[in-house]
């Protein structure tokens, strides 16, 4: 029998939190912080557009296992629309299909706001990777095929409009849940006033729990590859990683000892005692000096592990 094969790069794990430049890919970013960082893995939390720039999560070695408690967090995009035109992909890359001469009043944009904050109904764009009959949508999309989405339920938390520089275009910011489509935020007020209208610029400012503050430029990345010295290089790299269990910061966490950290690494449960211990919860974390042990629930007294960490 073959021995199993050995991963290839170091067994490092931690966030790396991006600020993709435009004309960038998510799954390009992905690829180049992998190999900058010589990782065995690595996965992003939230697809980017080309054409958006801003925050872009990206998780590696163990902290690709946190990735979904990412995704379920906050968002915070700002953007522009352009009115007079809507097009196939909700954005600049697409075609015309509607256009009009008409422009919104000031006054009009934020009489509509309201009608978008809160959860709403909302079909995502053609152009999406919404599954549909077991094939995405952008591909259906590319292939010439028009289908129907159905609605599905996003949240807008807040919602504001920053500007309107001229008559043309508008800015934005908005607070939103999992699962909310810009894009199509941007093509329904157009309908909704008449207008028209598609993205014309997109920037994610916000992930929870990452803060604006912890993006690192692509082009800061990419300087440390002038170092020559490979230990010197790969050092000042991890010195700018987010420890893995920052992306649990919204769950109950536990700090235990290391007796119990072994005992979890091999799959047991271990008590939980303690005037302020929870009593149950569906998810929680443990930590044993700082680090991550385990991602597990709480009941009857236990942590029951479902998630181990090296």
């Amino acid at each position: 029998m073959s021995k199993p094969r050995k991963p290839k790069g170091r067994p490092i794990s931690g966030w790396l939190i991006l600020d993709k430049p435009v004309d960038f890919g998510s799954t390009e970013a992905v690829s180049k912080i992998k190999w900058l960082f010589k990782a065995q893995k690595a996965g992003h939390a939230g697809t980017l557009d080309p054409l958006a720039s801003g925050m872009l999560p990206i998780a590696l070695g163990d902290a690709t296992k946190t990735v979904p408690y990412v995704m379920d967090g906050r968002k915070i995009y700002e953007f522009t629309v352009t009115w007079g035109e809507e097009r196939t992909t909700d954005d600049l890359e697409g075609e015309a299909t509607e256009t009009s001469d008409k422009r919104p009043s000031e006054e009009d944009i934020r009489a509509l706001l309201p009608k978008y904050t809160g959860v709403i109904q909302q079909i995502p764009p053609q152009f999406s990777a919404i599954k549909i009959a077991g094939e995405r949508a952008y591909d259906l999309a590319r292939d010439g095929e028009t289908v129907e989405i159905p609605s599905r339920e996003v949240e807008i938390f807040r919602l504001t409009l920053l500007a309107c520089p001229d008559a043309n275009t508008a800015h934005f910011e908005v607070e939103c849940g999992k699962g909310t489509y810009v894009r199509a935020l941007a093509r329904d007020f157009g309908r909704d006033l008449g207008c028209y209208g598609h993205i014309s610029g997109l920037r994610r400012s916000f992930v929870a729990p990452f803060a604006e503050e912890a993006m690192v430029p692509l082009a800061d990345l990419v300087a440390l590859e002038a170092i020559e010295d490979a230990d010197e290089r790969l050092a000042a790299l991890d010195a700018l990683l987010i420890d893995t269990a920052e992306a649990l910061s919204a769950l109950p966490h536990l700090v235990i000892n290391d007796d119990q950290a072994h005992r979890l690494k091999m799959g047991n449960p271990i008590l939980v005692r303690g005037r302020d211990a929870p009593v149950a919860e569906s998810e929680a974390y443990a930590t044993a000096r700082g680090k991550l042990i385990a991602i597990g629930e709480i009941g009857q007294g236990e942590f029951r592990p479902k998630r181990v960490f090296g």
